[in-house]
């Protein structure tokens, strides 16, 4: 999942798209003019980040003697932050900065990161020897360069998509833009898992880090070029500064008396203990009525005295606010147990690539005589399953679904489909791996260093890998659309960042995950042929299962906000380009 989460910005970014278009712009700059410069930046960015990445498990164990649980949990650890860096990028570009300075400061960052990381490959001075403890000079400099391109991978990995859609005005074109947007991911994703990942393995590491280096310099310089032709976007305010006024009203106003619900008679009725907005309307939106759920919110509504200003305007913002706001913010509330419920499915994904590595690195990775596949490109497996599931699933399964049930594939049913095949992924590692040990006791082969020879084939971790792949392509995009559909106009853009902190969670916790099974169990010793990882995957499956009960639960309570009306014809991306007409037209 390395590269994979980048798949499931589509609606998030989009919906930000069609809100930015309403903003004041140049007219005259902007279109498809820009769409060179935008992909080979994209192109750029992408091989850069995934050349580092995607084999830094191997690099911290071969170059600075990192015991291999604790080169993974590192891994998690960065690929945590990757997912989390970019919802304070996003924040900034939207309501300070604009996109265009977020991606070129981020760029810059990412370069200067992957720089230093070359330097700890060249330099023998900046790495320890063969079989000692790097010093705290060395890891310093590790880690700085680790914190360096991590921030700089996550500043651009939303707000350039986001910048892209800016470019266009039709959401059709849009749409155009962001399927050559994951093309370009893909393509670019699997040559840095394959191609740098083989310099860096077979050529050298200051090669393959200085590739990395030079793509991101020649992205960062195509980017730049096209500046004279990029529509720039107004930042408009981050939506959370709203969510972060409710809470703070509500605290204010905690001893107001919540007025009584209206009867549902008169639920379009206005209640004038609420402040609605300037605007004076005969019927109020459906936002407007406050909702039974979360009454105690209500305060931050209420009009006291001193609260608005003679033409009606609030002149405290931190004392006051509009019902349109409180409901957004109960909005979230109300998705948050859905929404927790997919921490546990990025967790095993998180334990599952890094111990995949692992595997890796002590099984017969040969293909012929003559060429090996490094341990970390076996990822490459996951992303090319996402990429073509998500190509058949929007292809087939709506129309197949609708066929055989009647109707229309829900958000809520794609997700489940999700969990079943994350649990069915987690029990095909477990045996895979228990077919593993069982070759290792069986021969008990070593070579001149002791490491144990396998004979049994790496390639068997590809089909768990490609499972994984597939519940992908099910339920991150499948939550992406549920909160489309259901998040308030004002807070669509937050819908990617939601995803993206399932992520970031997902990763940091299952470093939690594999530190209290090393400190509990012997499951995970530094020499996994002497552990019982297989265990390790039967739990996730156990935590799996408790898990998707957890969502069925969550699923079969909650209600949809807008009718949860899907069309079983169209793919994803006509679906959203209908939507955000329709959204347009309302406006």
């Amino acid at each position: 999942m390395a590269d994979t989460d980048s798949q499931h910005h589509f609606h998030g970014d989009l919906s930000h798209a069609e809100a930015q278009t309403t903003s004041t712009i140049d007219s005259k700059r902007g279109g498809w003019i820009t769409f060179p410069f935008i992909t080979v930046g994209v192109l750029g960015l992408t091989l850069a980040s995934g050349g580092w990445l995607s084999n830094l498990i191997v690099y911290l164990i071969e170059e600075f003697n990192v015991k291999s649980v604790d080169a993974a949990q590192i891994s998690n650890i960065v690929s945590g932050c990757t997912s989390l860096f970019p919802i304070a990028g996003a924040i900034l570009a939207d309501s300070l900065f604009g996109c265009f300075s977020v991606i070129t400061f981020s760029s810059i960052v990412s370069l200067l990161g992957i720089i230093l990381l070359t330097l700890t490959a060249m330099l023998d001075s900046l790495r320890p020897s063969h079989g000692e403890t790097p010093s705290r000079l060395q890891l310093g400099v590790l880690y700085s360069a680790l914190t360096l391109t991590s921030i700089g991978l996550g500043g651009t990995r939303f707000t350039i998509a986001t910048m892209g859609a800016d470019q266009l005005i039709k959401p059709k074109d849009q749409g155009v833009f962001f399927n050559w947007y994951f093309f370009t991911i893909y393509v670019s994703s699997v040559i840095s898992f394959t191609a740098i990942v083989y310099v860096e393995d077979n050529v050298g590491w200051g090669w393959g880090f200085g590739l990395s280096a030079a793509v991101n310099a020649v992205g960062l310089a195509v980017f730049w070029a096209g500046k004279r032709y990029y529509r720039s976007v107004k930042p408009k305010g981050s939506p959370f500064v709203s969510l972060a006024r409710v809470v703070v009203a509500t605290i204010r106003k905690w001893k107001l008396v919540v007025p009584l619900m209206l009867s549902s008679q008169n639920q379009q009725s206005k209640d004038d203990s609420y402040y609605y907005g300037q605007t004076e309307v005969a019927e109020l939106p459906s936002y407007s009525v406050p909702t039974p759920s979360f009454r105690f919110l209500n305060r931050a509504a209420i009009k006291t005295e001193g609260d608005t200003r003679p033409d009606g305007s609030i002149a405290k913002p931190w004392r006051l606010c509009t019902m349109e706001q409180v409901e957004d913010l109960k909005t979230l509330l109300r998705l948050f147990p859905l929404w927790s419920s997919g921490i546990f499915l990025s967790t095993p994904i998180g334990i599952q690539i890094s111990l995949t590595v692992l595997q890796a690195l002590t099984m017969d990775r040969h293909l012929g005589p003559h060429f090996q596949i490094p341990a970390g490109t076996f990822l490459v497996f996951s992303l090319l399953s996402t990429a073509i599931s998500i190509s058949v699933i929007d292809r087939f399964l709506p129309s197949t679904w609708y066929r055989l049930t009647g109707r229309s594939l829900t958000p809520l049913q794609r997700v489940g489909l999700g969990h079943v095949l994350n649990i069915m992924a987690m029990a095909g590692s477990a045996v895979v791996e228990s077919r593993r040990l069982h070759v290792v006791r069986s021969n008990q082969l070593e070579n001149q260093t002791g490491s144990t020879v396998l004979p049994i084939s790496a390639l068997w971790l590809a089909l768990p890998l490609v499972i994984v792949g597939a519940g992908e392509a099910l339920h991150f995009p499948g939550q992406v659309s549920l909160y489309y559909q259901e998040f308030p106009m004002p807070l669509r853009s937050t819908a990617t960042a939601m995803v993206a902190l399932l992520i970031g969670i997902g990763f940091y916790l299952s470093t939690v995950v594999i530190d209290l099974v090393r400190r509990v169990t012997g499951w995970l010793p530094d020499n996994i042929n002497q552990g019982r990882m297989d265990n390790i995957f039967w739990m996730l499956v156990v935590i799996g299962v408790a898990n998707f009960g957890y969502y069925l639960t969550c699923a079969k309570l909650y209600k949809y906000q807008n009718g949860g009306e899907w069309d079983t014809t169209s793919s994803s991306s006509e679906c959203t380009d209908q939507k955000v007409q329709k959204d347009q037209d309302q406006e």
